[in-house]
């Protein structure tokens, strides 16, 4: 034992211990050597030694419980070390790890980028962290964002360490938020395309009051063998073919009139299941599935019978081998989560409209555009483009959504959600079968800002027995209401005019001639008179363009009613 070193426990002299490094060492021969002993106080050394156990346990307990991937490689690429998280985001053990390259867990796609990450490492770039995907066990494909930086020995490279956060959850929030962006970017589109399209049907409905007007005035008085009749009548056909596309650009637009009714959506399918199956042909199956349960929305009964002829003709097109057609009804809660992956969604209780088919589907582009006006897969002649449109416009304009879902090759479903209501359902009424309309002899003032329609509605007036004033506008109209000493029966307005509204017409009227009742008129209508499109019940209203039988039909209506908006 001479000359070696012991650490042994040495006792002070008050009896506390401490360790010590002994080094005892012989001088001089034997048989009598003398020996001397060297001792050093081991404390200091101890507890550094402790402290750097204690420091490697708690940076080993650090990579072991990580939530990242803590890993090593040499630099050919073999894995030399792996933390827990590796192996329980990875599914590989450790040993299995151990025997794999980095070219076997980088995805290929991504594998030139960690190559060139690595390389300029090499080269001492500082490089920011990357993103790539890597190669589970299972083959699933884990996107991660990496930092690395290199292990060195001696001053020379040997490999390097890494740590991998996995971003599955990043990205899907990423995709969610980019999905919701160009929700809201379609949203302003198509609301933008609105405005538009609803200011120039607004304009073009006063051009077709009059051509639909005079035209059907000329054919009248001249009679049915005049030689020009039948190029009247074909001007005729023509203005309504262009007042239905008004109407369609009006309902995309969202400034149509409605009148709703609290109604069951089970009632508006069921009435028209006949209808639809003569539609759709022999070779397509129509299968409905009713909630027995369904509770009641606020709409116009009309306008959903249209949201579901559109909705199913569409998707008879887009079945031309044939297929199966499914038209179900659902009630439905909308939370707050799925409002905020779908723009202008409001939480609530609604009803779903789903319309279903086994068609060609629709790819991600075609999907963006199918509300766009005038858009359309269809070959010439095969559709205006204004259905799906009309669609988005009148469940808008109800206070509900659409939403489309489809893949190319495997058909395509239409939900539209409609919000539930507690009213009682209201009786449909029945047209008006009589073809008569009655004559009259009222005094009727007329406020019309557009000359042609003005002129062609007071002869439609006058023709059917009316004594007609006639005033370009608000002022006019008022002036004529202060100095007209006799009664005033009705006033027909136009809603927007420059500098007074109809509205305010009526009412200033009102007061002079309170006996006088009101029917207003528009290209579309006016929050001044509607509320988000939605007319008061008590309020009279013809839509431009109008017929000479429909504006006889509805001052007729208005004159005889109890109390004509009084």
């Amino acid at each position: 034992m001479l000359g070696q070193r012991l650490e042994v426990t040495a006792m002070r002299a008050d009896g506390s211990e401490i360790p010590v490094e002994l080094t005892i060492t012989a001088i001089g021969d034997f048989p009598h050597p003398t020996f001397t002993a060297f001792i050093r106080d081991l404390t200091e050394r101890k507890r550094a030694e402790v402290e750097l156990r204690q420091s490697e346990e708690r940076y080993r307990d650090l990579v072991e419980n990580a939530h990242d991937i803590i890993y090593e490689h040499d630099l050919e690429g073999y894995y030399t070390a792996a933390n827990k998280a590796a192996q329980h985001i990875t599914g590989y053990s450790l040993p299995e790890t151990l025997e794999l390259n980095m070219t076997q867990t980088v995805v290929p796609e991504y594998l030139e980028k960690a190559q060139l990450m690595f390389q300029r490492k090499l080269a001492g770039e500082e490089i920011t962290a990357y993103e790539l995907e890597i190669i589970a066990k299972n083959g699933s494909r884990i996107p991660v964002e990496v930092n690395t930086r290199l292990v060195f020995h001696d001053g020379v490279p040997v490999g390097v360490q890494g740590i991998a956060r996995d971003i599955t959850e990043r990205k899907r929030l990423e995709g969610a938020l980019r999905e919701s962006e160009e929700q809201l970017r379609q949203s302003q589109k198509l609301e933008a395309i609105g405005q538009l399209a609803g200011g120039v049907a607004h304009d073009f409905n006063n051009l077709l009051t009059a051509i639909n007007g005079y035209s059907a005035l000329a054919l009248r008085r001249l009679g049915d063998d005049h030689p020009v009749s039948s190029y009247l009548e074909e001007i005729r056909k023509a203005g309504d073919r262009a007042a239905n596309l008004t109407r369609q650009l009006l309902a995309f637009g969202r400034k149509q009139l409605l009148q709703p009714l609290a109604i069951n959506l089970n009632d508006i399918v069921g009435d028209m299941i006949n209808l639809l199956k003569r539609l759709i042909g022999e070779d397509i199956q129509l299968v409905t599935r009713p909630d027995a349960k369904l509770k009641l929305i606020k709409a116009d009964p009309g306008q959903l019978e249209q949201v579901l002829l559109n909705l199913v003709v569409n998707a008879r097109d887009a079945m031309p081998s044939g297929g199966t057609v499914t038209i179900e009804t659902a009630n439905t809660t909308l939370d707050g989560a799925y409002a905020g992956r779908h723009v202008g969604v409001t939480p609530g209780e609604y009803v779903i409209l789903a319309i279903s088919d086994t068609g060609t589907g629709m790819d991600h582009a075609t999907q963006s555009r199918i509300f766009e006006p005038f858009f359309t897969t269809k070959e010439t002649g095969k559709g205006t483009g204004l259905g799906l449109s009309t669609v988005y416009g009148i469940i808008k304009q109800s206070g509900g959504n659409v939403w489309v879902y489809s893949e190319s090759g495997k058909g395509t479903t239409f939900k539209v959600y409609l919000p539930q209501v507690e009213d009682q359902v209201a009786p449909r009424e029945d047209s008006k079968a009589d073809a008569t309309i009655k004559r009259g002899c009222e005094t009727v003032l007329l406020v019309e800002d557009e000359e042609l329609v003005r002129k062609l509605a007071g002869d439609l007036l006058e023709e059917s027995g009316y004594v007609v004033l006639s005033a370009s506008g608000g002022e006019e109209a008022i002036s004529f209401g202060k100095n007209h000493t006799n009664r005033i029966d009705l006033l027909i307005t136009d809603v927007v005019m420059p500098r007074i509204s109809g509205k305010q017409v009526a009412e200033q009227l009102a007061k002079i001639h309170p006996e006088t009742k009101v029917l207003f008129m528009s290209g579309y209508t006016d929050e001044a008179i509607v509320h988000h499109g939605i007319v008061d019940s008590h309020i009279a209203f013809i839509q431009k363009p109008f017929s000479e039988r429909a504006l006889a039909q509805k001052v007729r209506d208005v004159l005889d009613s109890e109390n004509g908006n009084k």
